[in-house]
């Protein structure tokens, strides 16, 4: 079963980690999803979902996402729609490995991770540390940095 454009939302995703794994900060939900994003390029050689991300100050952000949960330090399944979700096992696998090696991470570890790697790094050139920023980190970077580890 290959995954619709329905299924292919950063919403379905974020719900789907946080029924896995319980509420969490709204920088965890961004930076697990970015994460997700990541290895799905690489190992299913597909995105994970179609929304951009963005190179933010604290790191990788999908702006649909942060409208859904603006003003919020934590967020909850429920805050993501019905739980409607339909992601095939490719993508559940992925989803899940990722989960099970930095889900037990803060979102401020991961947004620290994701301030030494190449993706961020390289869309925040000419930016100063604080500011937020629109530039979009490309799935295309994210391949190839990724794979390359």
């Amino acid at each position: 079963m290959l995954l619709t454009e329905n299924d292919m939302q950063a919403s379905n995703i974020a719900h789907y980690i946080l029924s896995k794994l319980g509420g969490m900060t709204a920088m965890k939900l961004q930076k697990l999803l970015f994460y997700c994003q990541a290895w799905s390029l690489v190992w299913d050689d597909r995105p994970m979902f179609n929304e951009k991300i963005e190179a933010w100050a604290n790191g990788p952000v999908i702006p649909e996402i942060y409208a859904l949960h603006r003003g919020q330090f934590s967020v909850s399944k429920e805050d993501f729609g019905t739980g409607y979700y339909n992601l095939d096992a490719e993508a559940t696998d992925t989803i899940d490995v990722v989960l099970a090696s930095l889900g037990n991470k803060s979102g401020h570890w991961l947004s620290e991770l994701t301030h030494s790697e190449a993706p961020w790094i390289n869309a925040r050139v000419g930016m100063t540390p604080s500011q937020r920023g629109d530039v979009e980190i490309t799935q295309s970077a994210m391949l190839e940095y990724y794979q390359s580890i």
